[in-house]
């Protein structure tokens, strides 16, 4: 398996990355998608790894910090 770090990658490559671990972020389910494109753009503009922004989620998602004010899986 090729590496998926930025510095291997062209921002391409991650724009596929990113759209084949997501599917189809034109599919409809109340912006969860979109939402989930949009928190890897720093990842495909090459600012931040994946690794990074999932842990960042899951800690977020894990501690429940900021959940009353989220009204769908779309806010980040």
């Amino acid at each position: 398996m090729k590496s998926i770090l930025i510095k291997d990658t062209t921002r391409e490559e991650r724009e596929q990355i990113v759209a084949e671990s997501i599917g189809n972020i034109g599919g409809s389910c109340d912006g969860c998608m979109a939402g989930l494109a949009e928190m890897y753009q720093d990842y495909i503009d090459g600012k931040r790894e994946i690794k990074d922004i999932n842990m960042e989620f899951r800690a977020n998602y894990e501690s429940d910090e900021g959940m009353n004010d989220r009204n769908s899986c779309a806010y980040m």
